[in-house]
């Protein structure tokens, strides 16, 4: 169980800091405890059960992790993704997205990224459903980075540059 003040990945909402853990105050849910959880980059409160099975939830990683996974950025291996159904596009884009695995997410980025410099190369229009899968993914990503590196999240793309640069 969390703890206030810890940050979680709540499902696609991103970081949030646990505000409070507490029991329900609704007569049918006596002793039902809840989390209190405040988005970082949102503003809003979500309450939401602690058993709740439903939402995918667990703690950000940490500095050195985020660290070390972006250290390991260049030897990631991400390839364009092309269907010409869109249903088979969002499926693939939406099984990656829902792992909410950092590494998952800086692969679908950069395989987004890579179909979009293709596109331009080609001289054709970029998917509006790559675009938003791809602002998706960096959000998600950037947020937790930006969290786990304790730095604004305006910043995270001139520190990924500035790390990698730093480390040839």
């Amino acid at each position: 169980m969390f703890k206030p003040g810890d940050l979680v990945i709540y499902g696609g909402t991103g970081v949030c800091r646990i505000i409070s853990v507490e029991p329900s105050s609704s007569s049918g849910e006596k002793g039902r405890l809840y989390y209190t959880l405040k988005p970082l980059y949102q503003t809003c409160t979500i309450t939401t059960p602690v058993d709740n099975g439903k939402v995918f939830m667990r703690p950000i990683i940490s500095k050195n992790e985020a660290e070390m996974l972006i250290d390991s950025i260049p030897s990631i291996h991400a390839e364009a993704y092309h269907s010409k159904v869109m249903r088979e596009l969002t499926e693939h884009y939406q099984a990656i997205l829902s792992t909410y695995d950092c590494r998952n997410l800086i692969q679908l980025t950069m395989s987004i990224y890579a179909k979009r410099q293709l596109a331009e190369a080609q001289h054709r229009k970029f998917g509006a459903l790559d675009e938003r899968y791809m602002k998706r993914a960096e959000d998600l990503l950037f947020g937790e980075l930006a969290a786990a590196l304790e730095i604004d999240r305006a910043k995270v793309q001139s520190y990924i540059a500035d790390r990698l640069g730093n480390a040839k």
